[in-house]
């Protein structure tokens, strides 16, 4: 079944930039389109973004449109999440999903989940 692993998380100042890594050591990893969420202390999980199983098709939130880019490697069984203009309310723990088919914004639907990696911006 799929692994997957969160990377790249750390501290980074107010405007900066980090770019998260989720990989999957299984061999299926095109067969599914995978979802970034964040949680962060006292709040609900929500959605970042998503993008579909050829990297073609991608959402975002509102909240990162613009600043945040999903993009994947399937040859390297690999999903990023580039980071830029961080602002301290990005701060949180960052996750990587994985789901068959089409992609979502809600959490439930999706099989299988990374353990995260905290970002954390500060000001």
């Amino acid at each position: 079944q799929v692994q997957l692993v969160e990377s790249g998380g750390g501290l980074v100042q107010a405007g900066g930039s980090l770019r998260l890594s989720c990989a999957d050591s299984g061999r299926t990893f095109s067969n599914y389109a995978m979802g970034w969420f964040r949680q962060a202390p006292g709040k609900e999980r929500e959605f970042v973004g998503g993008i579909g199983r050829r990297g073609v098709l991608r959402d975002y939130a509102d909240a990162v449109k613009g600043r945040f880019t999903l993009s994947r490697d399937n040859a390297k069984n690999t999903v990023y999440l580039q980071m830029t203009g961080l602002k301290p309310e990005d701060t949180a723990v960052y996750y990587c999903a994985a789901r068959i088919g089409f992609g979502s914004r809600d959490p439930p639907k999706y099989d299988y989940w990374g353990p995260g990696t905290q970002v954390t911006v500060s000001s």
